[in-house]
């Protein structure tokens, strides 16, 4: 299982599942994040937190953590 994470800088992956419970999934899904969409990492921080992805047109900052629960494939 390949998490969103685990993407390389400049590249792009699309959303298979979301794992997580309760209001931390919702969140996630409220920002836009949910099963089939297209998600492009623009940076990693040197320390690996936080992620800066493109999704939906619009850029989003995750914290390592919650990029862990969300499952894609490239």
């Amino acid at each position: 299982m390949e998490t969103l994470r685990d993407v390389p800088c400049k590249t792009s992956a699309k959303v298979v599942k979301l794992h997580g419970e309760g209001a931390v999934k919702r969140r996630i899904m409220d920002m836009g994040i949910t099963k089939g969409t297209e998600v492009y990492v623009r940076k990693v921080a040197p320390l690996g937190d936080p992620v800066e992805v493109t999704v939906r047109g619009y850029e989003l900052s995750l914290r390592k953590e919650d990029a862990q629960m969300i499952e894609v494939e490239r």
